[in-house]
């Protein structure tokens, strides 16, 4: 069942690429989009369906569903060169944690937590907010909390820590 909704996830990402940006319709496959991808992990956990295939599927999905959504919003949405260069900045850091990761746990380690899990859904929201928030200041609030969280979870990598709860990294994946 999780793994199906992480299929909806992938279909209704892909649906966008042929809907007018900002239409109704492309308002409802996205949010259709976001709602799976809270219900899938939530789902596996009730049900204890929880496996490694289901991670890289909810991977997967979340990677099409960003790519798909920069490949329709940045041609329509003006971004400040400052705000770019924020942003690639913030990519460079989350990059860096994924090697690190990788070269200390040799797999992939990225660490859900809480401000990550805030700053995902308030980037979520963002192109649900553009008509009444400028992207100035939405933009900027969400990259100062991407930043903070990407030199948390850098650290937790670091010190193999989970959720900074200093339980010591078992070597497990860190989803």
């Amino acid at each position: 069942m999780a793994n199906t909704i992480s299929g909806i996830r992938i279909i209704c990402s892909i649906a966008l690429l042929f809907c007018p940006v900002f239409s109704a319709v492309f308002y409802i496959f996205y949010i259709i989009a976001g709602a799976s991808d809270i219900a899938d992990g939530a789902v596996a956990r009730k049900t204890g369906t929880v496996s490694e295939f289901g991670s890289k599927l909810d991977t997967a999905a979340d990677f099409t569903m960003v790519a798909v959504c920069m490949i329709r919003l940045i041609p329509v949405i003006h971004i400040p060169t400052w705000l770019i260069i924020w942003i690639i900045i913030i990519a460079v850091i989350k990059a860096g944690n994924l090697i690190m990761g990788f070269t200390m746990l040799k797999q992939m380690a990225a660490i859900h937590t809480v401000m990550n899990k805030v700053t995902g859904v308030l980037l979520f929201m963002l192109p649900l907010t553009l008509a009444a928030i400028d992207i100035k200041h939405s933009g900027a609030f969400i990259s100062a909390l991407a930043t903070f969280a990407a030199i948390q979870e850098g650290h937790y990598i670091r010190t193999g820590t989970i959720n900074g709860d200093n339980k010591k990294n078992t070597g497990l994946p860190l989803r």
